[in-house]
């Protein structure tokens, strides 16, 4: 065994050292230079985003943006959906923030805090299906690329379907290209929702495929197009539209703890900030809101959590659809058979309307995965009125908290002929389980101030529905 003198273990032992003391010099430096260097370069090489790895990975990202941008990101944040149920009667705030309170009374200002963002996040996740398209479009000709292209056509013509039917008169919907925006004039919102089917009809010319993902995207495009026909009063086109998709189709939002929470339960059961809407509270009757609390139909499911809610005054309502990381259907084949329901309403043929609806009532349903056993048929009602009450009652029990019910509650007004004040929730106003006020008489969101960063954008229109 070789054996080292103490004058020896010395040399080595500091020349060790010296040749440590330079490796860590070394190291140091290479480490100062990395943690200051920009972590997300201003200049990025073109060969690094120019290929097909690079087209779908913008796809995949699209997707989610489309996600967070209608129903939350999971982190105690609204989107779109979120909102649209407390402007109107799906439900109630039971929150101690005023701009969720104020959404809730239908008294929003041009500069709220949260719908602000809301519009941004919307708008951009537009953008994103634009950004991917462009890319698809040149890097990926697969038979997959010509699937991604569609569904973000898709993507683009459902978010401008949706900003029209929640917002006022008067959005822009410009672009950015090469970094530049492409500042475009405000759209009504009919104009708007023309727009959309433009986009729908791009996304049909690339689900050209026969395999069972592209038909599901494709479905989702005829059930977005028929919403978007509906909206500007085509019913029969609307029904032609959609008569091929199957009752069974759902085309969802999917959630897990690794991404995002579906943001109703966050909302919800996680810090309880939202209670069902009712029909009644402290305050008294809330008149034309749907009693989704109390009514005790296997479409809302409601449980009395014997608890407060997060204002610590308000009891806590839990709605039981959708769990912590349940998907949740954008679009279905119930809600296409609904579309056909409303085109024999409008045809005055009420007994074909009630065999649409009755037809869904009688036969076990899902929805994501929340399943909705078999009810009784309801009778005929006996005039158009009538039927039209029982009509959009249904629809809202079908479609709870997926994005509908602002849209149906503006078309009243706009297209049936009834005064905001028979449609909307009105009457007395509880604010934290205290009557404070009255309902406002808004139908539609203000397009936020920031939109003004756009020259061609002064505000709104008009608010009408």
């Amino acid at each position: 065994m070789l054996r080292l003198t103490h004058r020896a273990r010395g040399r080595v032992a500091a020349s060790a050292v010296a040749l440590t003391s330079v490796l860590l010099a070394g190291c140091m430096n290479n480490l100062k230079d990395e943690l200051l260097s920009p972590q997300q370069p201003g200049v990025i090489d073109p060969s690094s985003v120019a290929n097909l790895t690079a087209a779908d990975a913008l796809y995949t990202g699209a997707l989610g943006r489309w996600k967070n941008s209608m129903n939350g990101n999971g982190g105690n944040t609204e989107s779109i959906w979120n909102w649209e149920a407390l402007f109107t009667d799906e439900v109630r705030s039971a929150d101690t923030f005023s701009q969720r309170n104020d959404a809730d009374q239908r008294n929003l200002q041009t500069n709220d805090a949260v719908l602000t963002p809301i519009y941004q996040n919307a708008q951009q996740a537009r953008g994103r299906a634009r950004d991917a398209i462009t890319a698809l479009l040149l890097y990926d000709t697969t038979p997959a690329g010509k699937q991604h292209t569609g569904e973000m056509y898709l993507q683009m013509g459902y978010i401008e379907m949706e900003l029209s039917q929640a917002f006022c008169n008067g959005i822009p919907f410009g672009e950015t290209v090469a970094g530049v925006p492409q500042y475009t004039a405000p759209l009504t919102d009919a104009d708007g929702f023309k727009l959309a089917i433009t986009r729908l009809d791009s996304a049909v010319l690339y689900l050209t495929g026969t395999d069972v993902g592209t038909s599901n995207i494709k479905n989702a495009v005829l059930v977005t197009k028929g919403r978007a026909q509906v909206s500007l009063g085509d019913f029969a086109g609307a029904a032609a539209t959609v008569a091929a998709v199957p009752t069974s189709f759902q085309y969802t939002f999917d959630y897990s703890q690794t991404t995002f929470d579906n943001e109703w339960w966050v909302m919800g059961p996680s810090v309880k900030r939202y209670n069902p809407g009712d029909s009644i509270d402290v305050a008294g009757p809330i008149l034309n809101a749907i009693p989704f609390t109390r009514l005790n139909d296997p479409r809302v499911s409601v449980t009395d959590t014997k608890t407060k809610a997060e204002d610590n005054t308000t009891n806590f309502f839990q709605v039981n659809n959708w769990g912590r990381d349940d998907p949740i259907p954008l679009a279905s084949g119930i809600d296409a058979r609904l579309i056909e329901a409303e085109a024999k309403l409008q045809a005055n043929d009420i007994a074909g309307m009630m065999t649409i609806l009755n037809a869904l009532r009688t036969t076990p349903q899902t929805i994501g995965v929340f399943k909705v056993a078999a009810m009784a048929a309801l009778p005929t009602p006996a005039d158009k009125t009538s039927a039209t009450d029982l009509f959009f009652r249904e629809k809202a029990l079908w479609q709870y908290e997926r994005g509908f019910r602002m849209d149906d509650l503006r078309r009243l007004v706009r297209q049936y002929g009834r005064t905001q004040d028979k449609v909307f929730p009105t009457g007395n106003f509880t604010r934290n389980g205290v009557p404070s006020g009255v309902f406002g008489t808004q139908v539609a969101f203000p397009v936020p101030d920031n939109e003004k960063s756009n020259p061609n954008f002064t505000g709104c229109i008009d608010t009408k529905a």
